[in-house]
């Protein structure tokens, strides 16, 4: 069910949307689904990002991660990078059987985690048999 229900957008390029204000690149997050009896949970590596630097937008069908990375404060000069710096941008198309209503998001330590719960009527269920 999960291929259907949360497709990534093509992996190439983070699309240019509205006006970019800072120069440098954009990422697309590496990220991993995986389905539960009641969810899909979305788990995105952002490292960099603070929890009030992510935007999760939702419209129509279409689900869209973005995330700032933080400059370094004032006064501070970098010595050393070891890795290339910019924000990240995302984009999933959501299917049918996720209640968007009841959709969760945590960060933490760089991790992104979206629960994605599927509606009463995507959830496999028992049909008692009554014996007449």
């Amino acid at each position: 069910m999960a291929e259907q229900e949360l497709q990534p957008k093509i992996k190439e390029e983070a699309p240019a949307k509205g006006e970019r204000v800072r120069p440098g690149q954009v990422f697309l997050p590496a990220v991993d689904i995986y389905e539960t009896p009641d969810s899909l949970v979305l788990v995105a590596d952002m490292p960099g990002v603070a929890g009030e630097g992510v935007a999760i937008d939702l419209k129509d069908n279409l689900l869209t991660i973005s995330g700032e990375v933080t400059p370094p404060p004032a006064g501070e000069t970098l010595v050393v990078r070891e890795y290339a710096v910019g924000d990240f941008y995302r984009e999933f198309q959501l299917g049918e059987l996720i209640d968007k209503n009841r959709i969760e998001a945590v960060m933490k330590e760089g991790v992104l985690t979206l629960v994605l719960p599927k509606a009463e009527k995507a959830k496999p269920r028992k049909i008692e048999v009554k014996s007449g």
